[in-house]
């Protein structure tokens, strides 16, 4: 792999850290969020993405570079904190493999990272398609909204060009996604 290609992928896991610190700040699961696990291919392209990532929750705010990668095999992610890696995470359709640096908080899971990189960049068709009855992804030309019957669980906007803000109301958090390459298609499919 290269070095710029790893470079990518160490970014990539930083941004799902910092989902994933946000998101298991208040999960309350009796209102659990579906989590997706779509394969690679049904991305339907490539994708590498670099991207500065704001956590805000429970009052802190916290910072992290994210790589992502992926391709019709595998999905790859790394997350750093002041140029180190501090986790990495890969999806191949099948298995869901993590690594994880000493002192990484237990209650971050790797499978809600997975979960909301695939609400935000896999096509609105793919993801509707896995949720469960109930459960509704509508689609703006500047964003998406996860639905449950009519309460707005989850939603992604353009907040202006480059920066996505994910704000995530049934586990507390906001997460504002600088990102350099790639934008979501938020269009309505």
């Amino acid at each position: 792999m290269s070095r710029s290609r790893r470079h990518v992928l160490a970014a990539l896991m930083g941004g799902c850290l910092v989902l994933a610190l946000s998101g298991c700040a208040s999960w309350r699961p009796a209102e659990s969020t579906p989590l997706l696990r779509l394969s690679p291919a049904s991305l339907g392209r490539e994708l590498a993405v670099v991207q500065r990532m704001e956590v805000e929750a429970q009052g802190q705010v916290r910072a992290f570079e994210t790589v992502l990668e992926v391709d019709p095999d595998e999905l790859r992610l790394a997350v750093l904190q002041m140029g180190q890696t501090i986790a990495r995470l890969s999806w191949d359709g099948q298995t869901l493999t993590q690594s994880l640096a000493p002192g990484w908080p237990s209650v971050v899971s790797a499978e809600n990272v997975l979960s909301d990189l695939q609400y935000v960049w896999w096509p609105q068709a793919q993801v509707q398609g896995a949720l469960p009855t109930g459960w509704t992804l509508l689609s703006r030309a500047d964003g998406r909204e996860l639905r449950h019957g009519d309460a707005v669980v989850f939603d992604m906007r353009a907040v202006r060009s480059g920066v996505i803000e994910l704000r995530h109301r049934e586990r507390g958090y906001v997460v504002r996604l600088q990102t350099q390459g790639a934008q979501p298609d938020f269009g309505a499919p």
